[in-house]
């Protein structure tokens, strides 16, 4: 397998910028990713559903909107028809039953954590971050300057997936606005 590279690592410097005191906004890039797509057909939905339950070492699939953490991984249901699988290889899909997809060097994976961190996010995309409809869990598709990105709310914090040729200008403008409530970049 290739060698993955960063599109960030150079662009950015690490510590304390912008407000004085307790950063409310931590961003982090989420190095190695692994991410592997599997996509299906309405009528083979089940099998596929039961392979992905499988690679992650868990005893369902995600439903719609969802994440499932497994032994081996954990499991992002993106799409009705797609699931997103993260930390482990996965083998083929059989033919009949659908597709697997190695995007592992397609997206940056930022994590967005602390006090303001639904705040700077909502002021990025128009998608409700709120605990009581974004909870720990949820994935949903989303845009950010008209780029579409993947939000996911691990215990962790908010988990963006960013197409890998926009990940710069992204950050950019997620760095600015973290700013306004103190960002630290670790």
């Amino acid at each position: 397998m290739a060698e993955r590279h960063s599109p960030l690592a150079t662009h950015y410097a690490r510590g304390l910028h912008g407000c004085p005191g307790e950063p409310g906004v931590r961003l982090l890039e989420v190095p190695e990713l692994t991410l592997y797509q599997v996509a299906t057909w309405p009528e083979t939905l089940p099998q596929a559903g039961a392979f992905v339950a499988q690679c992650i070492g868990a005893g369902v699939a995600p439903a719609s909107g969802e994440t499932v953490i497994g032994t081996k991984g954990s499991a992002l249901r993106v799409e009705p028809l797609k699931w997103w699988i993260l930390d482990t290889p996965i083998p083929a899909l059989p033919a009949e039953t659908g597709a697997t997809l190695d995007l592992s060097h397609s997206r940056s994976r930022i994590r967005v954590q602390g006090s303001e961190a639904a705040t700077c996010l909502n002021r990025l995309a128009p998608i409700d971050l709120r605990d009581g409809s974004f909870a720990v869990g949820r994935v949903a598709s989303s845009g950010i300057h008209h780029v579409g990105v993947t939000i996911w709310r691990s215990a962790a914090g908010y988990e963006l997936f960013l197409p890998r040729g926009f990940a710069l200008s992204l950050w950019e403008i997620l760095t600015e606005t973290a700013e306004q409530f103190g960002l630290e970049i670790t």
